[in-house]
């Protein structure tokens, strides 16, 4: 049985960066990558743990086996892993409904992974509704990038509710940045 919960011990860090090692861009073959999805960064114990530290992230577990997970990254984790500053430099030119993100409470989606024998199977949607349920008290939206390559990500962020915002392209990509507003109801 699968359950959703935030994370709480060490080993489920671990769990996460295992995970996330087999689904690395850089570690799958080209079809692979199309077919499947596939993670562009790759986190560090200490960078993890200190985003936890910050706010704990959702994972889902078979037995005590993490089959998935969706890293909560907040505004003020920014500097914790360099490469994605230019991300977050981006979001802070950017408006939504007129309005500058800076004047919302939101945080990033640092990353999201699911085991490749549990795709299909409702663990992405289980995690963004875990997310949903305990931080839309606390946040108006998520909020992430995705590249444009990553078709299969960027179909299952709209079918949970993820719309486009902003498309750009920088030094490595295309990307598209997409915001679930737990507020709207269009």
């Amino acid at each position: 049985m699968i359950t959703y919960r935030s994370v709480s011990t060490i080993d489920e860090l671990k769990g996460i960066l295992a995970l996330q090692e087999n689904n690395l861009k850089d570690n799958l073959p080209a079809e692979v990558k199309s077919r499947e999805g596939f993670l562009t960064i790759k986190h560090d114990f200490d960078t993890l743990k200190a985003m936890h530290d910050l706010c704990p992230s959702v994972i889902a577990a078979d037995q005590n086996e993490v089959i998935g997970y969706a890293l909560v990254m907040p505004v003020g984790a920014r500097e914790l892993i360099p490469m994605l500053e230019p991300m977050f430099s981006q979001f802070d030119t950017l408006e939504y409904k007129d309005k500058p993100l800076s004047s919302y409470s939101y945080y990033v989606m640092g990353q999201v992974c699911v085991h490749s024998n549990y795709r299909g199977q409702g663990v992405f949607d289980g995690l963004y509704n875990m997310h949903k349920r305990l931080f839309s008290p606390s946040y108006d939206f998520v909020i992430t990038e995705i590249s444009v390559n990553n078709t299969r990500s960027i179909r299952a962020h709209e079918r949970v509710g993820f719309r486009t915002i902003h498309k750009h392209h920088d030094q490595t990509d295309d990307w598209l940045v997409v915001l679930w507003d737990w507020n709207d109801n269009a």
